[in-house]
Protein backbone atom coordinates (compact mmCIF):
# COMPACT_ATOMS: atom_id res chain seq x y z
CA UNK A 1 0.00 0.00 0.00
CA UNK A 2 2.08 3.73 -1.25
CA UNK A 3 0.72 6.67 0.74
CA UNK A 4 1.29 10.62 -0.15
CA UNK A 5 4.38 11.52 0.88
CA UNK A 6 6.03 14.79 1.70
CA UNK A 7 9.29 15.68 1.91
CA UNK A 8 11.57 18.62 2.92
CA UNK A 9 14.70 20.06 3.76
CA UNK A 10 16.50 19.92 7.16
CA UNK A 11 19.64 20.86 8.63
CA UNK A 12 20.94 17.65 10.96
CA UNK A 13 23.72 19.19 13.71
CA UNK A 14 26.63 17.22 13.87
CA UNK A 15 30.39 17.36 16.03
CA UNK A 16 31.30 19.42 12.82
CA UNK A 17 29.08 21.58 11.86
CA UNK A 18 25.51 21.15 10.71
CA UNK A 19 24.88 18.60 7.47
CA UNK A 20 21.82 19.98 5.32
CA UNK A 21 19.52 16.81 4.41
CA UNK A 22 16.29 15.96 3.29
CA UNK A 23 13.70 13.75 4.88
CA UNK A 24 10.50 12.45 3.24
CA UNK A 25 7.42 10.95 5.39
CA UNK A 26 4.08 9.35 4.71
CA UNK A 27 1.40 12.64 4.71
CA UNK A 28 -0.49 11.35 7.65
CA UNK A 29 0.22 13.08 10.71
CA UNK A 30 1.47 9.76 12.09
CA UNK A 31 5.13 8.56 12.97
CA UNK A 32 6.78 6.20 11.07
CA UNK A 33 10.03 3.66 11.06
CA UNK A 34 13.09 5.61 10.35
CA UNK A 35 15.27 4.87 7.29
CA UNK A 36 18.68 6.52 6.65
CA UNK A 37 19.65 6.40 3.20
CA UNK A 38 23.81 6.25 2.42
CA UNK A 39 24.23 8.55 -0.91
CA UNK A 40 26.15 7.26 -3.97
CA UNK A 41 29.50 9.25 -4.77
CA UNK A 42 27.44 11.71 -6.82
CA UNK A 43 25.75 13.30 -4.06
CA UNK A 44 22.20 14.42 -2.31
CA UNK A 45 20.36 15.61 -5.78
CA UNK A 46 17.08 15.38 -7.21
CA UNK A 47 16.74 11.51 -8.40
CA UNK A 48 17.90 10.31 -4.69
CA UNK A 49 15.28 12.36 -3.33
CA UNK A 50 13.13 11.11 -5.75
CA UNK A 51 14.30 7.49 -4.09
CA UNK A 52 14.34 8.56 -0.72
CA UNK A 53 10.24 9.51 -1.56
CA UNK A 54 9.52 6.14 -3.41
CA UNK A 55 10.61 4.39 -0.30
CA UNK A 56 8.41 6.94 2.25
CA UNK A 57 5.51 5.62 0.81
CA UNK A 58 5.77 2.30 2.00
CA UNK A 59 5.25 3.78 5.55
CA UNK A 60 8.48 5.36 6.44
CA UNK A 61 9.96 8.07 7.24
CA UNK A 62 13.41 8.80 5.54
CA UNK A 63 16.83 10.86 6.15
CA UNK A 64 18.78 11.34 3.44
CA UNK A 65 21.57 13.47 4.18
CA UNK A 66 24.29 15.37 2.43
CA UNK A 67 27.49 13.21 3.25
CA UNK A 68 29.53 16.01 2.02
CA UNK A 69 28.53 18.69 4.22
CA UNK A 70 31.79 19.95 5.25
CA UNK A 71 32.06 20.82 1.45
CA UNK A 72 29.01 22.85 1.55
CA UNK A 73 25.58 22.55 1.12
CA UNK A 74 24.15 20.09 -1.82
CA UNK A 75 24.81 20.28 -4.39
CA UNK A 76 28.49 20.13 -3.40
CA UNK A 77 29.45 19.67 -6.76
CA UNK A 78 27.33 20.68 -10.30
CA UNK A 79 26.17 17.97 -11.54
CA UNK A 80 24.71 17.51 -15.04
CA UNK A 81 20.82 16.14 -15.28
CA UNK A 82 22.47 13.25 -16.39
CA UNK A 83 25.70 11.78 -15.46
CA UNK A 84 27.66 9.65 -17.83
CA UNK A 85 30.66 9.23 -16.19
CA UNK A 86 32.54 7.98 -19.43
CA UNK A 87 31.60 11.52 -20.82
CA UNK A 88 32.65 13.67 -17.58
CA UNK A 89 35.56 11.86 -16.10
CA UNK A 90 36.09 15.34 -13.97
CA UNK A 91 32.88 14.63 -12.05
CA UNK A 92 35.00 11.28 -10.07
CA UNK A 93 38.16 13.77 -9.73
CA UNK A 94 35.99 16.34 -7.54
CA UNK A 95 34.07 13.27 -5.62
CA UNK A 96 36.96 10.95 -4.82
CA UNK A 97 38.63 13.28 -2.09
CA UNK A 98 35.79 14.13 -0.53
CA UNK A 99 34.66 10.16 -0.76
CA UNK A 100 38.46 9.37 0.88
CA UNK A 101 37.98 11.88 3.30
CA UNK A 102 35.10 10.29 5.00
CA UNK A 103 37.48 8.38 7.67
CA UNK A 104 35.70 5.97 10.06
CA UNK A 105 36.48 8.33 12.99
CA UNK A 106 34.26 10.96 10.82
CA UNK A 107 31.82 8.36 9.89
CA UNK A 108 30.78 7.60 13.71
CA UNK A 109 30.34 10.91 14.39
CA UNK A 110 28.01 11.71 11.53
CA UNK A 111 26.32 8.18 11.37
CA UNK A 112 25.67 9.00 15.52
CA UNK A 113 24.13 12.41 14.73
CA UNK A 114 22.10 11.19 11.92
CA UNK A 115 20.44 7.96 14.14
CA UNK A 116 19.91 10.90 16.68
CA UNK A 117 18.29 12.92 14.82
CA UNK A 118 15.81 10.04 13.52
CA UNK A 119 15.48 9.14 17.52
CA UNK A 120 14.18 12.82 18.53
CA UNK A 121 12.06 13.59 15.17
CA UNK A 122 8.39 13.23 15.89
CA UNK A 123 8.07 11.62 12.61
CA UNK A 124 9.72 8.90 13.54
CA UNK A 125 8.34 5.83 15.69
CA UNK A 126 9.80 4.28 18.23
CA UNK A 127 12.54 1.70 17.51
CA UNK A 128 15.31 0.35 15.43
CA UNK A 129 15.96 1.71 12.07
CA UNK A 130 17.04 0.32 8.60
CA UNK A 131 19.60 1.65 6.19
CA UNK A 132 19.78 1.45 2.69
CA UNK A 133 23.17 2.41 0.49
CA UNK A 134 24.02 2.85 -2.73
CA UNK A 135 27.80 2.10 -4.32
CA UNK A 136 30.64 3.81 -1.51
CA UNK A 137 26.66 4.36 0.79
CA UNK A 138 26.88 0.10 0.78
CA UNK A 139 29.83 0.07 1.99
CA UNK A 140 29.17 2.67 4.48
CA UNK A 141 26.30 1.41 5.84
CA UNK A 142 27.42 -2.00 7.13
CA UNK A 143 30.01 0.13 8.59
CA UNK A 144 27.65 1.85 10.44
CA UNK A 145 25.05 -1.06 11.28
CA UNK A 146 28.43 -2.56 12.71
CA UNK A 147 29.39 1.25 15.15
CA UNK A 148 25.56 0.78 16.39
CA UNK A 149 23.95 -2.50 16.57
CA UNK A 150 21.45 -1.44 19.23
CA UNK A 151 20.03 0.95 16.57
CA UNK A 152 20.15 -0.61 13.21
CA UNK A 153 17.44 -3.46 12.37
CA UNK A 154 18.30 -3.89 8.94
CA UNK A 155 20.71 -2.94 5.85
CA UNK A 156 20.41 -3.17 2.28
CA UNK A 157 23.23 -2.37 -0.14
CA UNK A 158 23.16 -1.96 -3.68
CA UNK A 159 26.07 -2.04 -5.97
CA UNK A 160 28.02 -1.22 -3.25
CA UNK A 161 31.51 -1.66 -2.83
CA UNK A 162 34.75 -2.07 -1.54
CA UNK A 163 33.20 -4.39 0.73
CA UNK A 164 36.29 -6.15 0.96
CA UNK A 165 39.73 -4.32 1.08
CA UNK A 166 43.10 -5.03 2.98
CA UNK A 167 42.81 -2.33 5.31
CA UNK A 168 42.03 -2.91 8.94
CA UNK A 169 38.46 -0.46 8.24
CA UNK A 170 37.27 -2.98 5.04
CA UNK A 171 33.47 -3.41 6.07
CA UNK A 172 34.15 -7.18 5.76
CA UNK A 173 35.68 -7.44 9.15
CA UNK A 174 32.88 -5.29 11.28
CA UNK A 175 30.90 -8.03 10.46
CA UNK A 176 31.32 -9.42 14.08
CA UNK A 177 29.53 -6.51 15.68
CA UNK A 178 26.61 -6.42 13.12
CA UNK A 179 23.03 -7.91 14.27
CA UNK A 180 20.98 -6.28 11.87
CA UNK A 181 19.80 -8.76 8.73
CA UNK A 182 21.54 -7.65 5.77
CA UNK A 183 20.71 -8.08 1.96
CA UNK A 184 22.77 -7.36 -0.56
CA UNK A 185 22.34 -6.88 -4.50
CA UNK A 186 25.57 -6.60 -6.36
CA UNK A 187 25.46 -5.90 -10.37
CA UNK A 188 26.55 -8.59 -12.79
CA UNK A 189 28.59 -5.97 -14.32
CA UNK A 190 31.04 -4.64 -11.57
CA UNK A 191 34.93 -4.92 -11.45
CA UNK A 192 34.48 -3.02 -7.77
CA UNK A 193 32.80 -5.90 -6.59
CA UNK A 194 34.71 -9.05 -8.36
CA UNK A 195 33.13 -12.74 -7.62
CA UNK A 196 35.97 -13.58 -5.28
CA UNK A 197 35.04 -10.05 -3.10
CA UNK A 198 31.61 -11.11 -3.07
CA UNK A 199 32.54 -15.15 -1.57
CA UNK A 200 34.51 -13.24 0.79
CA UNK A 201 32.30 -10.84 1.48
CA UNK A 202 29.35 -13.33 2.16
CA UNK A 203 32.01 -15.62 4.33
CA UNK A 204 32.80 -12.76 6.80
CA UNK A 205 29.43 -12.82 7.23
CA UNK A 206 28.24 -16.62 7.47
CA UNK A 207 31.50 -17.11 9.63
CA UNK A 208 29.31 -14.35 11.98
CA UNK A 209 26.46 -15.74 11.95
CA UNK A 210 25.18 -12.79 10.49
CA UNK A 211 21.70 -13.08 8.40
CA UNK A 212 21.94 -12.23 4.99
CA UNK A 213 20.99 -12.52 1.31
CA UNK A 214 22.89 -11.73 -1.01
CA UNK A 215 22.21 -11.73 -4.88
CA UNK A 216 23.77 -10.94 -8.10
CA UNK A 217 22.03 -8.37 -10.75
CA UNK A 218 22.75 -10.10 -13.78
CA UNK A 219 23.80 -8.21 -16.67
CA UNK A 220 23.16 -4.80 -15.03
CA UNK A 221 25.82 -2.17 -14.55
CA UNK A 222 27.44 -0.62 -11.43
CA UNK A 223 24.98 2.18 -10.50
CA UNK A 224 21.66 0.49 -12.05
CA UNK A 225 19.49 1.74 -9.39
CA UNK A 226 20.10 5.83 -9.99
CA UNK A 227 17.85 7.17 -12.48
CA UNK A 228 19.74 9.98 -13.68
CA UNK A 229 22.91 8.04 -14.90
CA UNK A 230 24.23 5.71 -17.94
CA UNK A 231 23.79 3.16 -15.47
CA UNK A 232 20.40 2.97 -14.56
CA UNK A 233 18.57 -0.25 -15.52
CA UNK A 234 14.62 -0.03 -14.73
CA UNK A 235 14.07 -3.58 -14.21
CA UNK A 236 16.70 -3.92 -11.68
CA UNK A 237 16.00 -0.75 -9.95
CA UNK A 238 12.52 -2.34 -9.71
CA UNK A 239 13.63 -5.51 -8.08
CA UNK A 240 15.69 -3.67 -5.66
CA UNK A 241 12.70 -1.38 -4.42
CA UNK A 242 10.72 -4.72 -4.37
CA UNK A 243 13.69 -6.24 -1.79
CA UNK A 244 14.24 -3.20 -0.06
CA UNK A 245 10.09 -3.14 0.92
CA UNK A 246 10.46 -6.78 1.91
CA UNK A 247 13.69 -6.59 4.10
CA UNK A 248 12.03 -3.39 5.96
CA UNK A 249 8.49 -4.86 6.16
CA UNK A 250 10.30 -8.09 7.93
CA UNK A 251 12.49 -6.15 10.29
CA UNK A 252 11.08 -2.83 11.05
CA UNK A 253 7.41 -3.68 11.52
CA UNK A 254 6.66 -4.78 15.08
Amino acid sequence: MMTTVQGESVDVRTADGVADAYVAYPDDGAAHPGVLVIQDGFGLRPSLRSLADRIAAHGYTVLLPNAYYRHGRAPVIELPDFIDPAQRPEIFEQVVPMIVELTPELLRSDAAAYLAWLAASPLVAEGKVGLTGYCMGARLAVLIAAMFPDRVAAVAGFHGGPLVTDTPDSPHLAAGNITAELYFAHAGEDHHMTPEHIARFDKALDAAGVRHRTEIYDGAQHGFTQADTSAYDAEAAERHYRELAALFGRNLRT
